[in-house]
């Protein structure tokens, strides 16, 4: 996966590169990653111009949307995937969502997260990913969207890009046949771009008491939380092919044509 030096997306890669076995690799271009797009200033950012994005998918809540709403590059669609559609509903925003107000308020993350807490949720939250309907239904849009060979280059991401992303981007990328050591040092990967953008956040968390352990469990990606999805996947479907067939309701077809699009 190689790292896109934007200067207005934060976290934007491109999944092109990631080595597959036999010699192969992800075909570059044509799907890519990143946090939020708030800021995204496609005239200042020559990065993301030269991308021909065409299609953006939105992992964010709702709440999230509407507090820092997407700025497509021009002739870009945007499509919604909310991944915590069903977890809202129930009146259960998961911390993934939350990561600016928690890292605004030391006492109430203590109270929420302290005493190994934030790690214990995370876990949760990813296996969330796999099993709640919302979910299911933002990573089939995300795979039909991919494969679809007429598409061109396609962008997902959430808030900061790392927890529903780097689930989307483990997908991806197992289905293409990347070994489980190569599906852990991508995911693992992007820990210095979103904590370099979450610093200031973090500095002032911790310079107001909060403690760094919090601080780093919220912004940070962890074995643990990659393993507690790939867990849940085994549980209940025994494959990541059968996830994406029976939980995922994606065809075969679907997988043959991601596979001959990305694979090069």
């Amino acid at each position: 996966m190689t790292a896109l030096p934007s200067t207005t997306v934060a976290n934007l890669r491109d999944l092109g590169g990631t080595p597959l076995p036999g010699g192969r690799s992800v075909r570059s271009g044509l799907v890519l990653r990143s946090g939020q797009l708030d800021r995204l200033d496609p005239e200042a950012d020559p990065v993301v111009s030269a991308l021909g994005l065409r299609t953006v998918i939105d992992f964010r809540s709702e709440a999230e949307r509407t507090d820092h709403p997407d700025r497509l590059p021009a002739g870009a669609r945007g499509l919604v995937g909310d991944v915590f559609a069903d977890r809202v509903r129930a009146g259960s925003m998961p911390a993934a969502a939350q990561l600016k107000d928690l890292l605004a308020d030391p006492v109430v993350a203590e109270e929420q997260l302290g005493g190994g807490r934030a790690q214990a949720l995370f876990g949760q939250v990813y296996r969330s990913f796999v099993s709640s309907g919302s979910a299911q239904a933002a990573f089939r849009l995300l795979l039909t969207e991919a494969a679809d060979p007429q598409g061109g280059p396609l962008l997902f991401h959430c808030t900061a890009g790392k927890d529903r992303t780097g689930w989307g981007a483990t997908v991806i990328l197992s289905l293409l046949g990347a070994d489980d050591e190569t599906l852990m040092a991508e995911y693992l990967s992007v820990n210095p771009a979103v904590r370099q953008a979450f610093a200031p956040m973090i500095e002032g968390f911790t310079v107001a008491g909060g403690d760094p352990e919090i601080a780093l469990a919220l912004i940070g990606v962890f074995p643990e939380y990659l393993r507690a999805a790939l867990d849940e996947v085994e549980t209940r479907y025994g494959s990541m092919e059968k996830y994406v067939r029976e939980g995922l309701g994606v065809p075969d077809e679907t997988v043959e044509a991601l596979r001959a699009r990305l694979v090069v």
